[in-house]
């Protein structure tokens, strides 16, 4: 079984500008890694706009940590409308 998950645009506030390629390559690898174990995605599924909703970062964290929040925030949304389709 092969996934694609394409992230067109990804909207941030409150970051550094200057953070933006080490919290997407995390996010991306944080997705690979839950979007790889397969569960509770099967079947086609087609999300035109995905809120992954809000998480707190704690001051001072690594870009990379707030990568893995927002990648784990994504996939509980896609897990969720996953569960609501027709």
């Amino acid at each position: 079984m092969g996934i694609e998950l394409h992230i067109e645009e990804l909207v941030l506030h409150g970051f550094e500008a200057k953070d933006r390629h080490r919290i997407a390559g995390e996010v991306e690898r944080e997705l690979a890694r839950l979007v790889g174990d397969g569960q509770g995605l099967r079947g086609n599924i087609a999300i035109e706009r995905l809120n992954g909703g809000e998480f707190r970062v704690p001051a001072g964290a690594k870009p990379q940590a707030a990568g893995k929040q927002i990648a784990q925030s994504v996939y509980r949304s896609l897990r969720q409308q996953a569960g609501r389709r027709p």
